[in-house]
């Protein structure tokens, strides 16, 4: 059954992943991946959302797609517990994990029940597409992209950052934009999307 726990901002609703996993997370191990935020001026989500599986004493090993292997990467995806992707960029995202063939073997660890955890782009990324995004992120950063085709893992839209600064104008504009062709779930900072098989559930203030 699929397990994903999506976020704006992990850090703000790390504490109800437990409850989600409906296990003890200490000890458990989790492949985390910065990719998106490597080319990113601001950044500072990545170390808060280590730091709080650290306090959770949840294991992090970390996985920087553009630099691994082939052999690196699928087993660190297949060998930990938990799959986390950082926000960042979203095209770049995707471009790497094509590139990379990282998108099939998370996309084969999701359907075999492997709890994901995606926080900004790494929650826009199983949508459907992508193309959406453009209205909050720079598609020019992914020059290698050939399609907005994402992984395809959900059938809706979480758009991230809701009623927050600075992202909150961008938020209304796609809300604005795609809310009569596309299902979108807007969240706010402290809010996530629960997905578990074919149930969606948004919990959080």
């Amino acid at each position: 059954m699929r397990k994903l726990f999506l976020s704006s901002s992990f850090n703000d609703v790390a504490s109800l992943l437990e409850g989600f996993a409906k296990e003890n997370i200490k000890g458990k191990s989790v492949t985390f991946i910065p990719t998106a935020s490597i080319n990113e001026k601001v950044k500072f989500y990545v170390g808060s959302a280590r730091k709080a599986f650290e306090k959770m004493g949840v294991t992090v090993d970390e996985l920087e797609i553009t630099k691994a292997t082939g052999e690196e990467i699928s087993n660190k995806l297949k060998k930990n517990d938990y799959i986390y992707i950082s926000g960042g960029n979203t095209f770049f995202l995707l471009q790497e994990l094509r590139k990379s063939g990282a998108d099939k073997i998370i996309i084969e660890e999701i359907n075999s029940g492997k709890l994901y955890i995606g926080e900004s782009a790494g929650a826009m990324v199983v949508s459907p597409t992508i193309e959406y995004v453009q209205y909050m992120d720079d598609c020019k950063a992914a020059p290698e992209l050939k399609t907005f085709t994402a992984l395809r893992i959900i059938d809706f839209y979480p758009i991230p950052h809701y009623t927050n600064f600075p992202f909150a104008k961008v938020v209304e504009n796609i809300i604005t934009r795609y809310e009569s062709e596309l299902q979108l779930y807007p969240i706010s900072n402290s809010q996530v999307i629960l997905v578990k098989g074919d149930d969606v559930d948004v919990i959080g203030k």
